[in-house]
């Protein structure tokens, strides 16, 4: 049975989210086999955060969850890619709906996407 190679890049691997429905890709983060196993037994998505070094459950704290619709690896079993239904509209915790919200024009990055939560309201910072 395939499963997925923990073995390179420190024991973390890129998991990208992405709209089941739409295709639209909606973020990438990174699991370690113990956020890998709690995704499959939740079917939610959690994440590994490197910044806080723990297990991160996507929408913990917005209620913006990923409930998992499927899983894939790719050819060399190092990353997954996970159709979501994103839950309360919105992947980012900058307020849009996907991470990927700004767009090269004219040599710089512009935002492109409108905001659906207000973050200061959401983590109340």
């Amino acid at each position: 049975m395939t499963e997925p190679d923990f073995s390179k890049s420190g024991g973390l691997i890129a998991a990208i989210a992405q709209d089941y429905k739409t295709g639209e890709v909606l973020m990438i983060a990174w699991m370690n086999r113990e956020a890998y196993l709690k995704t499959l037994e939740l079917n939610e998505a959690v994440y590994y955060s490197r910044s806080r070094s723990a297990l991160w459950h996507k929408g913990e704290t917005s209620g913006h969850v990923q409930k998992i619709k499927e899983i894939r690896i790719d050819c060399d079993c190092d990353a997954l890619l996970l159709k979501v239904e994103q839950i309360g509209g919105a992947a980012c915790h900058e307020g849009y709906k996907s991470c990927f919200f700004r767009t090269l024009e004219n040599n710089n990055y512009e935002i492109t996407a409108k905001k659906v939560f207000n973050p200061d309201e959401v983590y109340k910072k």
